[in-house]
Parts: C-alpha cells; sequence; structure tokens
C-alpha cells in the first residue's frame, strides 16, 4: 500500500511522494525538449485536495511553452494542463470521487498535470460524467474549454444561425461542431484537403474544401447570400480573409490561434459589417475558472448531446515514454494524446 491509498478522508494534509515529467529549462526547439522523470515531495493546503492521476491530456501549448513561446511560464515545472483522476486526500466529500479538470496556469505557471498525483484547488475539481473513461475525460479540458469560452464571449449559437468553422476537424473546430449544434445552430466546416467531418455532432456538418473552393463564395451560397452569423477561426491569420468575408452583417469571428502575429485589416469593411472580433486565450484561466466553464455543460455530457474524444490505444503512454507523447503532438497527431502514469 503506497502513502496515498492509506490515508483516510477528512485527515490532516499528508505528504506525498509523486512520480513527475520535469522540464528543467527552455528548448531552444520542439525537437530539443529535455524531458526528465522525477520523484518529488507534495504537500497541500486546507483548500486544496490531492489527485491520483489516471490520465492527464497532452496538448499543443505544454509544446509551445517548452520552447518559450509563452514568456510567463516558469522552468522547472511539471507540464500538463487536463487531467482526470481520483481524490485521494481532501475534505471528506470528495475522496473517493472520480474527478476531472484543466487550467491555463497549470503546466505553465506553476506545477501540472503529467505527474502520478497534483495538488490542486478543491473548488478547480468536476466530477467526471457517468460513461466517460478516465482516458477519455483527460481529453475534454482545453479544447473544450476554448470552444465554450469563444461561444460565450460572443454569444451563444442560436437555434437557426450559421455558423462557419475553420479547421474543424481539429480538435476546438470538433467541440465547437458539437456545441454548436446541441444549440441548434447550422454548421458549416472548412478543411484544407477532400475530407469529411470526422466528429460528433447533433447535426449534419456541410463540408467545404478551402483547397479547391472560394470558402466565401460557398457559404454564401449555403446561407442564402447572408453569410454566417458567428465564425469559429480554430486556425488564425492563414484563415483571416477567408473567415472575415463569410461574415453575415452583425457576424461575429472568434479567434484563438495565429501563425504570423500581423495581417492586413480592412477597417471600413469591418464597421460597415457591424463585425465584432473576439479573442480566446485560456491560458489566462486559473483552474478553479477551468472548472466553472467546464460545469456549464455538464448536462450536454450527461444528454449524450457532447461527447469525449475517443481515444486509441496507441495514443496512450506511461510518463515514462513522455518524450514520445510530446512527439506524437509535435508531429501533429489528429489524435488525442494521453499521459498514463505507472506507479
Amino acid at each position: 500500500m503506497n502513502a496515498i491509498t492509506s490515508m483516510t478522508a477528512g485527515s490532516e494534509p499528508t505528504d506525498v511522494e509523486a512520480t513527475c515529467v520535469r522540464l528543467n529549462a527552455k528548448a531552444t526547439d520542439a525537437a530539443s525538449i529535455e524531458l526528465r522523470i522525477e520523484r518529488r515531495s507534495l504537500s497541500r493546503r486546507q483548500d486544496e485536495v490531492v489527485v491520483a492521476i489516471e490520465a492527464a491530456g497532452v496538448n499543443p501549448s505544454d509544446v509551445k511553452a517548452a520552447i518559450g513561446l509563452m514568456p510567463y511560464a516558469v522552468f522547472p515545472r511539471t507540464p500538463g494542463r487536463d487531467f482526470s483522476g481520483r481524490v485521494v486526500d481532501g475534505p471528506r466529500e470528495w475522496v473517493g470521487k472520480s474527478v476531472f479538470g484543466t487550467s491555463g496556469d497549470l503546466g505553465i505557471r506553476r506545477d501540472g498535470t503529467h505527474t502520478s498525483h497534483l495538488v490542486v484547488e478543491t473548488a478547480a475539481l468536476v466530477e467526471k460524467p457517468a460513461g466517460v473513461s478516465a482516458d477519455e475525460a483527460a481529453g475534454i479540458g482545453v479544447p473544450f474549454v476554448t470552444a465554450i469560452e469563444g461561444f460565450r464571449r460572443s454569444g451563444m449559437p442560436k437555434a437557426g444561425e450559421h455558423v462557419l468553422i475553420m479547421g474543424v476537424n481539429g480538435k476546438v473546430g470538433q467541440a465547437a461542431a458539437q456545441l454548436a449544434t446541441w444549440q441548434g445552430a447550422n454548421v458549416i466546416g472548412v478543411v484544407r484537403k477532400d475530407e469529411p467531418y470526422e466528429g460528433h455532432a447533433n447535426a449534419p456538418i456541410e463540408v467545404v474544401n478551402s483547397a479547391t473552393t472560394d470558402v466565401a463564395d460557398r457559404v454564401r451560397e449555403l446561407t442564402n447570400g447572408n453569410g454566417a452569423d458567428i465564425v469559429f477561426n480554430t486556425v488564425g491569420d492563414p484563415y483571416f480573409d477567408d473567415a472575415h468575408h463569410s461574415l453575415a452583417k452583425g457576424g461575429r469571428q472568434i479567434l484563438i490561434a495565429a501563425v504570423r502575429k500581423v495581417v492586413q485589416f480592412n477597417i471600413l469593411e469591418f464597421y460597415r459589417g457591424r463585425h465584432t472580433y473576439v479573442g480566446i486565450d485560456t491560458l489566462a484561466f486559473s483552474s478553479v475558472e477551468s472548472a466553472d466553464v467546464l460545469r456549464s455543460v455538464l448536462p450536454g455530457f450527461a444528454g449524450g448531446f457532447l461527447r469525449p474524444f475517443p481515444i486509441k490505444d496507441s495514443s496512450i503512454y506511461p510518463l515514462a515514454d513522455a518524450k514520445a507523447a510530446y512527439a506524437a503532438v509535435i508531429g501533429s497527431s489528429r489524435d488525442r494524446i494521453v499521459l498514463r502514469p505507472r506507479v
């Protein structure tokens, strides 16, 4: 029996020996990321819990932070933003519960989830929905929080509205498609090659191949000449012009990413179109704020309107193979990559 399983509900906080992935210094590039496995002693405060991690997602932001693209990332640290697991120390009402969560500060400004045990605020816990596996729950966090917050800030899609999702087969794109169709909106998805929509949805998704089709023209054909009420641009500047010209009068564009920082911007078309641009950065969210966002859509998971991303066996890595998991993310794998601690 290890130190964790011997704890009792409501006991005084006890130090925990955890096995962690560690980044000791910023890498010069993605190929140079050095991940070490270390044993570290963890302790919690009265307002915190200890979660025995069952699975932890690996996100592109974990890689970006490791190579210095997020200047507020601290070193050394344990990376990782998304997690699922079981509470093993903390308030009596939480001990033994299966939980999941995510954060903008975990793994970036403080030690994160790529570990056997995580200390996190009690208020950051979200109960895992029934029927969702630990691996699946670990893949929900960042993509769904990004999609939810994009729609919360722009105005949730309404029944009958048209939502255009640039990069619909990415994980944020798929989460946005689920949310929009749950609300009764008509979704048009943009891809870069001849392929169908790959995710779950509550209604058919019209797919536009931007490599062979003028996106804005096709969107207007599909919307009786009006354009999209909401454009969720998950890619950024490569789709900026298509997104801009696809907007309806009074339309809103959500932006979450960029390849190049600067784009040409037609101010006249912007104000004549009465457009709104919304920028989303979930790295600004605390663990507690992220939990609030996730709780807002739990009825969608309970009702089957929202589904976690499937996790393939080939996309699950033990902590000892964290470098291979990161390499899969660096290689732009479309699969959701998760780490499973082996302790």
